[in-house]
């Protein structure tokens, strides 16, 4: 039935796209021979997505290559600026640890830390890099850019389920001693170099060197946050100083501000013929980061009309901050191979990599998304102390990492042998990570003393090693028709050695001031909460200083996961220009553990025992994916057209975020007061299973170069997610801010025969979308070169990019003023580029987000009713020139 569903989706693809372009074009099309391309011909393509070298086209896969020129027209700079440029992929830029989310067919990973692992494998030149903060670095001086969709069980590096993308950069060459200079100057302040130099040293060695660096202003209205708290009757008393800590608060200008922008990257290769049957290459890389990261943004449409509205005056890009964001992380990537061609039939590849991520940061939690309820001090809640989670006279949070370390190596070799009408490839792969972290969260002012509350998480030695064997082979039985089977064995182990957390994160805790501030004694005379000028510097931040919270917890644990993944496919070579496929494939992504806990957070569980100690365990996360494809040339080699529909079966997802863990006993016995309906509930950062997804859905691409110098692409996308089988899932999302504005009110909280269950408010979540997956995606895009007298060439350029409605949480919530959701909207780019013949220079006038749309890629409630959201960026326009000598 699924199979009958997707062969219906590809005809009407096909159909479709036709149409859509053509009325009569499809009917009128005729085969033309392989041959070098007219000038208004589409190119051929070539990708390494099979571990071959093969045509675009006749690659049995849904694959997307983006060349650099496609890049530089684009204005790529990272990773995240090809987010709505290809079929069911959105990427984003999180603010969270320097990652970017990669987001293809509804699949992506919610734990960006070091205990978590990508569902979309990023690649270098083939080489799995383990870390997503490395996809950021590498966006320049390419080959191209590919990004497959679907399950990558067994070809490509560690095993992902929603995809790969393998990132190529520009090898060295014969053809001789040439370089490139561009430069970019936008507004925001923006400049931005890229230099390229290719040096042949002689027949046998050539060099390629690039560098990369750009600064821009932040687009965040930044200011300094001085606040204090006013509630007399509550024990807040203004002084005249600020209750925010002052201990990073200093005067910057914009170029220091979140938003911004301060990286540089270089990378030298090498490639050495040796003898005519073996070829080495060798790449170094570094790049360095030492911007203040991104920002959320008060979400002010969301809070019109209500109490929680922003205050008169205030901008979509105001922040209000008391800790100014700064990152410093450095990546060095030493890559190298070896190429043997054992004969004409058959040859060995060896690659190994080795990659050190160094990174520091410090960030603003809260930027000054202030709570307009301050809680009594001076012992106001005496029976309370470990279960009063009320609010805090000011939001003040920050996070930082003081020091981390990913140390990484790879190692792949690939066996290639073609045996008449049968070729195959088949190696070996083994990843190994030694990642190292202090981590410090820290809210300034908790409940129910004022006192600080903070935790240190100090991982010396978290190991992550992934094994794999994988063999796949292409067999042409009879002319036109080809079948490829496919697997993989793969072993993937997690160990934290001599792990441990340090403090109480949220429980006021005096060990905090370093015995250098005493407030005194609750509810006695002369006790006074500390004001921001009180803390200093020395205060936390190291594990010397959390030593005085007491005796850390152990985090000592491993645990090992092994699965088989396979693929089988189907090929039919209807003619020259055409092709369709089929495919069975399947993916996994490892399980994993949080950091050791007692599961009722050291009190009572609700049946009247202790907790145990638990790591919070989850499993791994499968898929298997039906697809069927089109692929071909029409109009003289003028069209070219790809049509992918697929049915996604995923099973365990990960979601990572704040989970139930259990129903407890509150320490006072109590019932939990209306403010604090969740007090008999422990629940903490941790990654849950989901039930099942089915994923169907449907791609188009296509490329048209109607007539001479004009030029017409762009895609279309389809899906359709769909959860089942969550039945625990808890709607605890804002249940006394539902109430306050009028909106359907929580579910109540189970009490019933299932122990597993209590305490959550069970919500039936079947039939939801998964987040941020638009169910419909449209790009387009437009060129026309206009040759003028002497060669010279102007060339217009148009972008439209649509995406339908997103969601941002399973629970799918379309709530008023509190709703997690983008509805459908549009954004445009445009360019006009100059070339002088043979393109010794070139200018460039461009702008991104023409019309300026204010769309979010995610959004929360910060506190209370307080909505904040991420945001695409801004306006961008600039000037580009550049010369090839």
């Amino acid at each position: 039935m699924q199979q009958s569903t997707s062969r219906t989706l590809v005809s009407l693809a096909v159909a479709s796209a036709c149409a859509f372009i053509s009325a009569t074009a499809c009917a009128q099309a005729s085969d033309t021979a392989a041959a070098a391309p007219a000038p208004d011909q589409i190119p051929e393509v070539k990708v390494t997505a099979t571990r071959y070298s093969t045509s675009l086209l006749k690659t049995p896969l849904a694959v997307t290559a983006v060349t650099q020129e496609q890049l530089t027209r684009k204005g790529v700079t990272s990773l995240s600026d090809l987010s709505g440029e290809i079929p069911n992929v959105v990427i984003e830029n999180t603010g969270l640890d320097s990652a970017v989310q990669i987001t293809i067919r509804g699949i992506t990973s919610t734990n960006f830390t070091e205990t978590g692992d990508p569902a979309v494998g990023f690649h270098v030149d083939g080489m799995y890099s383990p870390r997503p903060q490395g996809a950021q670095a590498l966006m320049f001086d390419l080959e191209q850019v590919e990004v497959l969709r679907g399950p990558q069980g067994t070809l490509f590096g560690r095993n992902s389920t929603g995809g790969s993308i393998n990132v190529i950069p520009a090898k060295p060459d014969w053809t001789g001693n040439y370089g490139k200079a561009d430069l970019d100057l936008g507004n925001y302040n923006k400049k931005q170099i890229n230099l390229i130099q290719n040096v042949v040293v002689n027949d046998a060695l050539a060099l390629r060197a690039t560098f990369m660096k750009v600064k821009r202003d932040g687009y965040a209205n930044q200011t300094r946050d001085l606040s204090e708290a006013n509630a007399p009757a509550l024990g807040w008393i203004p002084n005249g100083k600020p209750d925010v800590d002052q201990r990073f608060n200093r005067v910057i200008g914009p170029s220091e501000f979140y938003t911004n922008q301060n990286e540089w990257a270089g990378r030298l290769t090498a490639l050495l013929k040796v003898n005519r049957d073996i070829t080495a290459k060798a790449a170094y890389e570094e790049f360095q980061d030492s911007s203040a990261g991104g920002s959320n943004f008060r979400d002010c449409d969301a809070g019109a009309g209500t109490r929680y509205a922003c205050t008169p005056g205030q901008g979509e890009w105001d922040i209000n901050v008391n800790v100014p964001g700064h990152t410093d992380m450095k990546i060095r990537t030493l890559r190298t191979g070896v190429n043997w061609n054992l004969n004409d039939h058959t040859s060995l590849d060896y690659t190994f990599q080795v990659a050190d991520q160094r990174r520091s940061e410090i960030t603003d939690d809260d930027k000054g998304l202030q709570n307009a309820a301050p809680f009594q001090i001076n012992g106001a809640y005496p029976n309370s102390v470990d279960g009063n989670w009320g609010t805090w006279p000011l939001t003040d949070s920050f996070h930082r990492t003081l020091d981390s370390r990913y140390l990484s190596t790879v190692h792949e070799a690939q066996l290639k042998q073609q045996l008449g009408s049968l070729k195959y490839v088949a190696g070996l792969f083994w990843m190994h990570e030694r990642n190292a972290i202090d981590y410090e969260q820290t809210n300034t002012i908790q409940k129910p003393y004022g006192d600080v509350g903070s935790v240190l998480y100090h991982q010396p030695n978290r190991q992550v090693d992934a094994k794999a064997a994988f063999a796949q082979a292409d067999w042409q039985f009879v002319p036109t028709w080809t079948a490829t089977a496919g697997a993989r064995y793969s072993i993937d182990s997690k160990e934290d050695k001599g792990g441990q957390v340090y403090g109480a994160n949220w429980i006021g805790n005096a060990a905090y001031y370093n015995g250098w501030y005493s407030q005194g004694t609750p509810g006695t005379p002369g006790f006074h909460v500390h004001d921001g000028t009180d803390l200093a510097p020395g205060m936390g931040g190291s594990v010397a200083a959390y030593s005085l919270y007491g005796a850390p917890t152990s985090n000592d644990h491993k645990q090992t996961w092994n699965k088989v993944t396979w693929r089988l496919g189907l090929q039919k070579q209807i003619d020259n220009n055409k092709m369709v496929y089929g495919s069975i494939s399947t993916g996994y992504k490892a399980g994993g553990f949080a950091d050791k806990t007692d599961s009722c957070n050291n009190h009572l569980c609700a049946d009247g025992k202790p907790g145990v100690v638990t790591f919070l365990p989850y499993d791994p996360e499968t898929v298997t994916n039906y697809e069927l494809g089109f692929k071909g040339k029409f109009l003289e080699n003028k069209l070219s057209l790809s049509a992918t529909a697929f049915f996604m079966k995923y099973k365990g997802m990960q979601l990572t975020g704040t989970y139930f863990v259990n129903q407890i006993i509150p320490d006072n016995g109590q019932p939990c007061p209306a403010d604090q309906p969740k007090c008999d509930v422990y629940e903490t950062w941790r990654t849950i299973n989901v039930g099942k997804v089915n994923i169907p859905g449907l791609e188009l691409e296509w490329d048209y170069r109607p007539w001479r110098g004009g030029r017409f692409g762009g895609g279309f996308a389809y899906i359709n997610t769909s959860i089942h089988d969550f039945n625990s899932y808890s709607d605890d999302y804002q249940c006394d801010v539902r109430t306050e504005l009028g909106l359907p009110a929580c579910p109540a909280v189970y009490n019933g025969s299932d122990k597993t269950l209590l305490g959550r408010r069970l919500a039936n979540i079947d039939g939801n979308h998964l987040p941020n997956t638009p169910k419909y995606q449209v790009n387009l895009n437009f060129s026309q070169e206009f040759g003028l007298d002497n060669g010279y060439k102007v060339i217009p350029y148009v972008k439209l990019n649509w995406r339908d409605k997103a969601y941002f949480d399973l629970l799918n919530s379309d709530f008023a003023h509190i709703g997690r959701f983008q509805d459908a909207y549009a954004t445009g780019d445009a360019s006009v580029r100059f070339e002088t013949p043979e393109d010794t220079w070139h200018a460039e006038l461009y702008v991104r987000n023409f019309t300026d749309k204010h769309a979010k890629t995610s959004t929360d409630s910060a506190f209370g009713g307080f909505m904040k959201a991420n945001y695409i960026e801004p306006r961008m326009f600039g000037f580009r020139v550049g010369a090839n000598f």
